[in-house]
C-alpha cells in the first residue's frame, strides 16, 4: 500500500502540494488527474523517494520513505517501477541495455542469457518486437520512447508502477495504444500502480479510482462513476475542460 500523509512541499515561496493525504490500495489503479504544473508529478517523486516532503511523511509498504537510508531505500526502489515522461533513456546504448538497467537484481543483471529471456519478455508486453532491442534511442519515435521506458520500469518484476504523464505528447491514436498497453498490464503484471495524468478519456479508462489535484490538495477521489456523477463545482469545471461531459453522459 501506499500512502501520503499530510504531505507538505515547497520551492521557495511556491506551494506546491498542501496537505496531501492519498491512498493507493495494494493491487489497485489510481490516476492522479490535475492541470500541467499542479505538482502530479512532485507527489509521484515523493513516492519513491526522489524527493522528501517538508513536512508530514509517504509510506510504502508501511516504511516511511522519507526516514530510509541510502540502501535501504535503493532496497524499496527496487519493488518500484517508475516509467518517466519522455522515457529517461541512455541516448548512448542501445535500447536492449536501457531495458537491462530495469533488472535491479544484480546477479540476474549480470547473467546475459537471462537479460535476453527477460528484456525480449518485456519488449512483447509493451508490443514492440523483439529486434527492437538492437536499435538506439535516436532510431525510436516518441510513442516508441515511452514504451521502451515503460519496458525498462517492468523488468525487475516491481510490485509498484508509477506512470508519469504516459500519453503526454501522443497524438489520440497513439494515446489510446497507451492506454490499452496500461491496461494489458495491469491485467499481466497485477501491480499497485499509479498513473499520473492530464488526460481524463485515457484515466476514465485505466483507472479503479481517480484521484484529482487542486491548489495542493486532493480535492476528490472515487471511481469513474462517481467521478460522472460529482456535484463539486471544480470537479465539474475540470471535466468539462476535459472531457465533454455529454460523452460522460451518453
Amino acid at each position: 500500500m501506499i500512502e501520503l500523509r499530510n504531505v507538505r512541499k515547497r520551492f521557495g515561496r511556491q506551494v506546491v502540494l498542501d496537505g496531501v493525504d492519498f491512498v493507493v490500495q495494494e493491487g489497485e489503479t489510481v490516476a492522479l488527474l490535475g492541470p500541467s504544473g499542479t505538482g502530479k508529478s512532485v507527489l509521484l517523486k515523493h513516492i519513491i523517494g526522489l524527493l522528501k516532503p517538508d513536512s508530514g511523511d509517504v509510506l510504502v509498504d508501511g516504511l516511511s520513505v522519507p526516514a530510509l537510508g541510502r540502501l535501504e531505500l535503493a532496497a524499496l526502489r527496487r519493488r518500484i517501477g517508475y516509467a518517466f515522461q519522455t522515457g529517461a533513456l541512455f541516448d548512448s546504448v542501445s535500447v536492449f541495455e536501457n531495458i537491462r538497467l530495469g533488472i535491479t537484481d544484480d546477479a540476474c543483471n549480470r547473467d546475459l542469457a537471462f537479460c535476453r529471456g527477460r528484456v525480449a519478455e518485456c519488449l512483447r508486453l509493451v508490443n514492440l518486437p523483439e529486434d527492437s532491442g538492437r536499435l538506439m534511442p535516436i532510431q525510436l519515435s516518441g510513442g516508441m520512447r515511452k514504451r521502451v521506458g515503460i519496458a525498462r520500469a517492468i523488468a525487475g518484476s516491481p510490485k509498484y508502477l508509477l506512470y508519469d504523464e504516459p500519453t503526454s505528447g501522443l497524438d489520440p491514436v497513439n494515446a489510446d495504444v497507451m492506454d490499452g498497453l496500461i491496461e494489458s498490464l495491469q491485467h499481466e503484471l497485477r501491480a499497485t500502480s499509479v498513473v499520473v495524468s492530464h488526460d481524463v478519456r485515457g484515466s476514465f479508462r485505466v483507472a479503479d479510482r481517480i484521484a484529482l489535484l487542486h491548489q495542493g490538495r486532493i480535492r476528490a477521489v472515487g471511481t469513474p462513476e462517481e467521478f460522472m456523477a460529482a456535484k463539486d463545482g471544480v470537479v465539474r469545471g475540470f471535466l468539462e475542460r476535459d472531457f465533454q461531459v455529454a460523452d460522460l453522459d451518453g
